[in-house]
């Protein structure tokens, strides 16, 4: 009996990882699967830019006498054919400043503020079941946003699904960090952190063949329906199954408790080292977030002969696992070496040897577009998990999750709304050449940026020297005679041997 509650005692750790990074997946999936359906809610709805569009699998581009993207007008549009039949259609195709607004602000600006007041607020309560409640909040939004009728009732949804959302990073951040030693804390938050590609990446072919699939007539409905049932599941796991951890001092903290005592919340958001990985950090973000809103739409719009959406998965959830995994491992291996410096370390060198093969995942063909995109994840994903491990690190334990809201905050409202600019960009030089700028340009920047950090950082810890003795005072190997302590043993037989009339010290 006490072997098995050993057993179930070591289960207990990995039990708490799947539970809430799996909750985060349901959230991130709820978050970016709005940018694959959006095709086709925007043709329920109504909302968006209109454009002509192939409307047939029959042909490829190269059989087509016209590009159907040629056509400025429903007229011209229809006018397109092949041996009397029309191949376009006239039609919502997803994109324009609605989806922009959508996808963007509409849900970054309640996830960021309602952020912050999550983070200050986990520093002072239960984490574990604010979690549970955030949770519940995200998947009954996601579940509503299902059966919405007009555009603005998705809007709202979308607000309703970021307040729930924005709380899982930061009551999960510190609940993680209290329960998993140093060693593994950088591949921990990894995995958790994985969720928003996992979200991401399970969206492309929930998004895309789920629809087709018209399971009950649903449509795109169903993929909404699902997915909030499933969060709905392990919102009540994270209430029923989950405990409290006793708080935890780390990293910098854990060595200096005084001086953390004196840290103030304007000590934290004025230290250099936070404020170049807060920056660097939100222009990451929006090479990011411009690439996970825009990547299915781009797509389809450059290579419609070509179904990517396994691929794109494939991409996302393998190869982008491996890189989380080995960003963490990495991080973690080096850490006790080179101290948090070396996490930084790693953060920079992940990021720069992304950004090349960035370029190539927008500017090559698909089968190179896809081989390139699968290199640049593998580096490229390494940089949540780590850049997370850094930040609990070198903040006191009273503020951690506040800080967290706070870098959150910052983060998501700089490269959650820049994506937004894409769009007048777009029409001005073109869809591609944007990409160039808010996609890889953002992960060159900022790589840079990250490069910079490594500097401010401090090494690996001095290891402590061995003490010196103190010379000075009343010590017996001076002074054997000292009267000020009792006479050694050894004292007592060199007296022995000694004339008596030895004169004494005094």
């Amino acid at each position: 009996m006490l072997e098995l509650s050993k057993m179930l005692s070591s289960l207990y750790q990995p039990y708490v990882l799947a539970i809430v990074s799996i909750g985060y997946v349901l959230g991130e999936l709820g978050h970016y699967l709005i940018g694959v359906t959006s095709k086709a809610i925007a043709m329920d709805l109504h909302y968006g830019d209109i454009s002509c569009q192939l409307n047939t699998t029959e042909y490829y581009l190269s059989d087509l006498p016209v590009d159907c993207g040629e056509a400025n007008s429903s007229e011209i549009c229809f006018s397109f054919n092949i041996n009397g039949t029309p191949y376009c259609e006239w039609t919502y195709n997803g994109l324009g400043l609605d989806y922009q607004i959508l996808a963007g602000p509409s849900f970054i600006a309640v996830f960021t503020v309602v952020g912050v007041i999550l983070g200050y607020l986990a520093d002072k309560f239960n984490r574990v079941k604010m979690l549970a409640v955030c949770t519940l909040v995200f998947a009954i939004a996601i579940i509503i946003s299902g059966g919405v009728t007009e555009y603005w009732q998705l809007v709202i949804l979308r607000m309703i699904m970021a307040a729930g959302e924005s709380g899982c990073n930061p009551l999960s951040t510190g609940i993680l960090s209290d329960i998993f030693p140093e060693e593994k804390r950088a591949l921990v938050m990894s995995i958790f952190n994985w969720g928003i590609y996992g979200g991401y990446g399970i969206a492309f072919p929930v998004g895309r063949y789920v629809p087709q699939a018209n399971v009950l007539d649903l449509g795109w409905r169903i993929c909404y329906y699902a997915a909030g049932i499933i969060a709905l599941i392990f919102a009540f796991l994270t209430w029923f199954t989950l405990k409290e951890p006793e708080r935890q001092s780390i990293g910098e903290d854990a060595q200096d408790n005084s001086d953390a005592k004196k840290v103030t919340l304007w000590t934290i958001v004025s230290d250099p080292r936070i404020i170049m990985l807060c920056l660097a950090a939100s222009i990451r973000h929006c090479g990011g977030m411009c690439f996970a809103y825009n990547c299915d739409l781009y797509y389809q719009q450059y290579f419609p002969d070509y179904d990517l959406g396994w691929w794109l998965f494939a991409v996302t959830i393998v190869i982008g696992s491996i890189g989380v995994v080995a960003g963490g491992v990495l991080s973690d291996k080096f850490v006790a070496k080179m101290g948090i410096r070396s996490r930084v370390v790693v953060l920079a060198a992940s990021q720069i040897l992304a950004t090349p093969v960035a370029f190539g995942s927008v500017y090559c063909e698909p089968v190179g577009a896809m081989i390139t995109l699968g290199i640049s994840y593998f580096f490229a994903e390494m940089w949540f998990g780590i850049l997370f491990a850094i930040l609990v690190e070198i903040v006191p334990l009273r503020l951690r999750s506040t800080t967290v809201g706070i870098f959150l905050f910052v983060m998501n409202n700089i490269g959650g709304n820049l994506p937004i600019a894409v769009e007048p960009v777009s029409k001005a030089i073109g869809y591609r050449e944007s990409l160039y700028i808010f996609y890889v340009g953002a992960y060159g920047i900022s790589s840079i940026m990250f490069l910079f950090t490594v500097f401010l950082m401090p090494g690996a810890p001095e290891s402590p020297s061995p003490p010196v003795k103190e010379l000075s005072g009343h010590d017996n190997v001076v002074y054997t005679h000292d009267e000020t302590n009792l006479p050694t043993i050894t004292s007592l037989v060199r007296n022995t041997k000694k004339n008596l009339n030895e004169n004494s010290r005094l």
